[in-house]
């Protein structure tokens, strides 16, 4: 299955959720206020929220003022406007070796089979990994890793349970340096915005990371459970406040209705997501693509016939 596949399939759940209705109340005809109050119902119950809800239904009045329009028109409509509102994704480009890519988020996000997956993924593409178990306290997470890593084909560095993760990145990325590896992955222990000294913990990763140079790490990218919906803006700004976030990284959105909330994340943070998880395979972490994303919110298998075409 193709990545655009991949994303239509994977945001079924919302886009049920955004269109339900919409698709048995509205044929063809002017845009009314009636359907327009629909549409605000149906999008502010997937999560997109009532800002950025007002500025899509906004967008929908303009592009149909005037116009007899029928309900994929009205689909297409939406689409077109949500995509103007999310930021265009660049990847961070990997220029030097070994890459180093920093994975922070609270327990639960999917963060260990997150790391798995882009290591698979950077692997398929040719690249030597190194992943740096810097979880040493949660009970196993160190072996999981590791089980992990012997899956995709990537080499590890960790130390026993319990030990200083700033003492794991700093060894990891001599490691990966010395050995030629090109990509650097190091997990970090799950942890709540709101706790001063695991925050402090990160800020301590990120001190020792930079004794190597100040650019480390080249990319921190934030995990967010897609069940978490619009709460997840909390959380990105309470890690924002130490670290640069250069990208989320956005799970379980088959598992959720909440698929919308992807758009005022992105909009509060003003950081664009990078990967999507759409389901539990190593292959399903996908990078985002906001075209395939908001088709695939609204248009649904239309837009993979059109594409097919």
């Amino acid at each position: 299955m193709g990545f655009f596949s991949k994303i239509v399939q994977g945001l079924s759940k919302t886009r049920d959720s955004v269109l339900r209705e919409i698709k048995g109340s509205f044929g063809k005809g002017k845009l009314t206020e009636e359907v327009i109050e629909t549409l605000e119902e149906n999008l502010l119950a997937a999560d997109i929220g009532y800002e950025t809800t007002q500025l899509i239904l906004d967008g929908v009045r303009k592009k149909s003022r005037g116009l007899e329009i029928d309900n994929r028109q009205l689909r297409q409509f939406m689409a077109e406007v949500t995509s103007d509102l999310l930021p265009d994704t660049t990847p961070t480009p990997i220029t030097q070796k070994p890459h180093v890519i920093l994975m922070i988020g609270v327990n639960g996000a999917g963060k260990t089979t997150t790391i798995a997956k882009l290591a698979h993924f950077h692997r398929g593409q040719g690249r030597k990994v190194l992943v740096a178990a810097g979880d040493t306290f949660r009970a196993g997470a160190v072996a999981q890793l590791e089980t992990w890593a012997q899956r995709v084909g990537a080499d590890i560095v960790k130390h026993q349970e319990g030990a200083d993760s700033a003492a794991v990145a700093y060894d990891a990325y001599a490691a990966a340096k010395a050995r030629g590896h090109d990509i650097l992955i190091i997990d970090t222990a799950g942890r709540l915005h709101t706790k001063d000294n695991l925050m402090e913990e990160l800020r301590k990763i990120l001190r020792v990371l930079k004794k190597h140079g100040e650019d480390l790490p080249h990319e921190t990218l934030l995990v967010l459970d897609g069940n978490t919906g619009q709460n997840a803006i909390a959380q990105g700004k309470g890690f924002s406040l130490v670290a640069h976030i250069h990208g989320l990284v956005v799970t379980k959105l088959d598992g959720t209705a909440k698929g919308g909330s992807l758009i005022p994340l992105t909009r509060a943070f003003e950081i664009p997501v990078l990967w999507v998880g759409v389901g539990e395979g190593l292959e399903d972490l996908i990078p985002f693509d906001r075209t395939a994303f908001v088709n695939g919110l609204f248009l649904g298998d239309e837009a993979l016939e059109a594409k097919a075409d």
